[in-house]
């Protein structure tokens, strides 16, 4: 054998312990790809039931929003409906029952001052009664401290 065949063999045989010890890690790639798809299969399983479960729950969500609108839009036409209402009744009885009120209370006025004027007085005596009295018990200097 000449140098030349034995360089060759060398090489040869290094080339075989190296494609060795890269084949390992190439089979351990290769089972983890495989684990990959299997994972993103499995994934795909799990996912598509749980897609259509949130799309149907989106449906209810809807559903219940919409008949929430409809009821606010029907209160709110109740409460239109109500405030109308009110405004009526405040126009036809609130201000003829006021102007009653009012011309009740000026009759009885004009009769107590026509016959006799009594309401002055009898007004101005409550005025009187309302007032703190003096107490009249205390001496000018106490008066003057108070």
């Amino acid at each position: 054998m000449s140098i030349g065949e034995i360089a060759g063999l060398i090489a040869a045989i290094a080339f075989a312990v190296l494609s060795g010890f890269l084949i390992y890690p190439l089979i351990r790639m290769g089972k983890m790809f495989d684990q990959i798809a299997q994972t993103v299969k499995d994934t795909g399983e799990h996912a598509v039931p749980v897609i259509d479960e949130s799309v149907e729950t989106v449906r209810k969500v809807n559903k219940t929003l919409e008949d929430a609108n409809d009821v606010s839009s029907a209160l709110s036409a109740t409460t239109d409906n109500i405030a109308s209402l009110t405004d009526l009744y405040s126009s036809v009885l609130g201000k003829p029952i006021i102007k009653v009120a009012s011309f009740a209370w000026a009759a009885k006025e004009t009769a107590k001052n026509f016959f006799g004027k009594k309401g002055k007085e009898n007004e101005s005596d409550k005025m009187t009664a309302s007032r703190p009295q003096k107490n009249t018990d205390y001496s000018e200097k106490e008066a003057k401290n108070v």
